[in-house]
């Protein structure tokens, strides 16, 4: 029978230290668990499966009818993906409240991760003219992805001391872009050689995305083994904050609430322009790529792929970096950088993928470690007991809120006619988002959330 004994990294730790520890390394195999869905379901494998699906279901005018409504067969991955979001958008106040309510975040996020895992899983039947299918499944996986991230992140300033979060977080990071780098190797070679292996292209891709599932759930064993639930203790005054009401109102709660710690609110809005930038650059960059730069589909796969290695070691790199000079300070760096690949690829040379690689590497050295950090950063800037609240809205600027950069990039190529153009105009996000993240005195909105505050910030 094995015992529990004394590991090396952790000989002369306290018992709350050693398991402060084991908390922290169970948390970070949720990022290693979920990230593959949006590695290689999301970003790879299912936009254009799911469109061809439902080109097979479309009439002789290219236009399929989900509830008698006609929509483009090209559209239905778009749209499905906006309906994703206002669910989600609807679901993470609620499982943020009752979070907070009860003191118990594990069952959620369970119940979250079980649910959008078996979806996921549930693709492998998506095939013929079944897209109504795909677009449920769909659907549920996003919702449950983006409710359980804001379970999962609430646990950050539990399990982590301020002067610890920055590098939890980077590695949180780290571990799902691993993963999914590594899954994302395992599906090319599945679809690349999917002959010699005996099966068709299309059950290749249905593989390639139930495999994603089946590796969600596995993974997100190790979490739910290791995380554990601290009862919240409220003021008798307080008892019913916190209770389960609509989404929606609970959200309106939360912002009331914010408008107590308006710093706080000053650096959410700030992540959200600057965040929507980044996560439009990530969503069109193919679209440049293969309509600009006219690069083929195994180019547009690979750089994804270089991002995802690359995004590990600029996650860890930019977490080492904000030791030394501050989370704040590292992140206005990163925005720099953001700026400055905007501007390269608006001067990239079509026809020439080395050029192409190169912007993806600019890109993963600084994506993992902006991200990482923003998230380490709000944790400080949460008052206590509230923090699924809190990163339930910190959730929804990351994810239903990101339609206002796509909008630009869209209007700004109807306008103009040119992607290049169009690239060039997210350059405004960063430039706002890094003007409010400047001007926003940490220090202070850490003390005043009623958190200790760390030497460097």
């Amino acid at each position: 029978m094995r015992g529990r004994g004394v590991t090396a990294d952790t000989a002369g730790l306290t018992g709350d230290e050693t398991g402060r520890i084991r908390e922290q390394r169970g948390w970070y195999f949720y990022d290693f668990a979920c990230s593959v869905y949006s590695t290689s379901v999301v970003t790879v494998f299912l936009g254009p499966y799911l469109t061809s699906v439902a080109k097979a279901a479309a009439d002789a005018d290219g236009f399929v009818h989900p509830l008698g409504i006609p929509v483009r067969a090209g559209s239905v991955f778009a749209y499905s993906v906006s309906v994703s979001i206002v669910l989600a958008v609807l679901l993470m106040p609620l499982a943020g409240a009752a979070a907070d309510r009860t003191g118990r975040k594990k069952p959620l996020l369970a119940v979250a991760a079980y649910v959008g895992a078996g979806a996921t899983a549930g693709m492998f039947f998506l095939d013929g003219d079944r897209y109504v299918l795909g677009v449920v499944l769909l659907i549920v996986a996003n919702a449950s992805l983006s409710v359980s991230m804001a379970l999962y992140n609430a646990y950050l300033p539990q399990i982590a001391t301020p002067e610890e979060r920055d590098a939890v977080s980077s590695r949180g990071w780290a571990f799902g872009y691993t993963s999914g780098a590594f899954v994302l190797v395992l599906n090319l070679i599945l679809y690349t050689g999917h002959e010699s292996f005996g099966v068709s292209e299309s059950t290749a891709v249905r593989i390639c995305l139930a495999s994603a599932g089946v590796w969600w759930g596995a993974f997100t064993l190790v979490p739910l083994s290791r995380l554990r639930d601290r009862r919240v203790v409220r003021d008798a005054g307080k008892a019913g904050e916190g209770s389960v009401g609509t989404g929606w109102r609970q959200l309106m709660a939360t912002l009331r609430d914010m408008r107590r710690h308006p710093l706080t609110l000053s650096f959410l809005l700030a992540y959200l322009i600057y965040n929507d930038g980044v996560q439009t650059v990530i969503s069109q960059a193919s679209i440049y790529g293969s309509e600009e730069l006219g690069l083929d589909q195994t180019t547009l796969i690979t750089a994804v792929l270089l991002v995802q290695i690359l995004a590990v070691v600029g996650a860890l790199g930019m977490g080492r970096l904000a030791r030394t000079h501050g989370a704040k300070q590292t992140i206005l760096a990163s925005l720099a950088v953001w700026t400055a690949i905007l501007g390269a690829g608006y001067f990239l040379p079509a026809g020439a993928p080395v050029w192409f690689f190169a912007l993806a590497a600019a890109i993963g050295m600084v994506l993992g470690g902006s991200q990482a950090l923003s998230r380490s950063l709000f944790s400080h800037l949460v008052p206590r007991g509230k923090e699924a609240e809190y990163f339930a809205a910190y959730e929804m600027s990351d994810r239903g809120l990101s339609w206002l950069g796509p909008l630009v990039f869209g209007l700004a190529y109807q306008v103009t006619g040119s992607y290049r153009d169009a690239i060039l105009s997210l350059v405004v996000f960063f430039v706002i988002g890094f003007a409010l993240l400047a001007r926003v005195p940490v220090r202070r909105a850490v003390a005043e959330a009623g958190n200790p505050v760390p030497e460097r910030i």
